[in-house]
């Protein structure tokens, strides 16, 4: 090999680059390609409203004319806006209403539902089927079985010599009916979650701590609860979004009412918005919204970061 060669092979090293650094720059493309649909599902419905309603939060819009800044006055109009605090409650109780008592009731349903016993899976299918209906529809059938004189709920209790309230005209009873509507409609779609993570547990660590003496209470607690740990985290992170985003279930039944006793925040942000059109306090409401699903979230985040296994080798 003559000298004059080698300041070529340099060249050739510089500009080709080598196979494996080639093929990595190669396989991140394909992977951009593959992600490409998601990225900008995310981006153009996620990200970009988000944004768009964290400008129009500082001006002053009603539709028909042209936006006009105001800076940070919804905000300050926010901080005296008593009702829509009283909305913000509103909806902190219905959370507070809805999801111990859906969790518990989805999670003793999976543990039923877990055993081999004849006819589980048409159980299985017939406890999803609330989650498939909409809304809307459900809240027309739980406004007849609510119905004070021809409803079917009062007409049960009637049965046993129990006189039931006004249950959607009562403002002590509206708030609790639509959140039982509500773990009606969710129970069994958690459960589905439920009872992927109980079949995931391997069945000798029950059989280990049934050897050691563990009771069927101890092994719940010991064995099974820590590790649907990563399905309680799941199902408690979707269930709290959801619940603080409720709207449809609370159109159909009460619009609010009686007394605004079931006035949620996202129904509040919806009359501000197509009832007021004042599209720029609207969305400063829905920041309002968006703030506490995020610490919310990222307290159930670092509350089950610690206590959540993923890997059981």
């Amino acid at each position: 090999m003559t000298s004059g060669t080698l300041p070529d092979v340099a060249q050739r090293e510089r500009v080709r680059p080598k196979g494996a650094k080639a093929r990595r720059r190669t396989s991140g493309w394909h992977a951009y390609l593959f992600i490409g649909p998601s990225l900008f599902g995310v981006v153009a419905f996620l990200l970009l409203p988000m944004v768009i309603v964290l400008v129009l939060s500082l001006f002053e819009w009603e539709l028909l004319s042209a936006p006009e800044f105001v800076g940070l006055d919804n905000y300050r109009r926010l901080l005296a806006d008593g009702e829509a605090w009283h909305s913000l409650l509103v909806s902190v109780l219905y959370v507070l209403l809805c999801i111990p008592l859906q969790t518990v009731l989805a999670l003793a349903m999976a543990m039923l539902l877990n055993r081999p016993v004849k006819g589980v899976k048409l159980f299985r299918s017939l406890y999803v089927v609330p989650w498939m209906a909409t809304p809307i529809v459900l809240g027309l059938i739980w406004n007849w079985i609510f119905d004070p004189r021809d409803g079917a709920l009062n007409s049960a209790l009637a049965l046993v010599g129990i006189t039931g309230p006004d249950w959607l005209s009562d403002p002590a009873w509206a708030l609790p009916a639509v959140a039982l509507v509500s773990v009606w409609q969710h129970t069994g779609y958690n459960m589905l979650f439920f009872l992927a993570g109980l079949q995931s547990i391997p069945k000798e660590l029950h059989d280990a701590a049934s050897t050691d003496g563990a009771t069927p209470a101890q092994r719940f607690w010991r064995v099974t609860l820590p590790l649907l740990n990563p399905t309680m985290f799941f199902v408690t992170v979707t269930n709290l979004i959801g619940a603080f985003q409720v709207f449809d279930t609370v159109y159909a039944m009460t619009a609010g009412g009686p007394g605004r006793s079931t006035e949620v925040i996202n129904f509040r942000i919806f009359e501000t918005a197509f009832k007021q059109f004042d599209f720029g306090y609207a969305s400063t409401l829905s920041m309002l919204l968006f703030v506490i699903i995020l610490v919310v979230t990222l307290a159930q985040v670092r509350f089950f970061g610690k206590r959540t296994t993923y890997d059981l080798s």
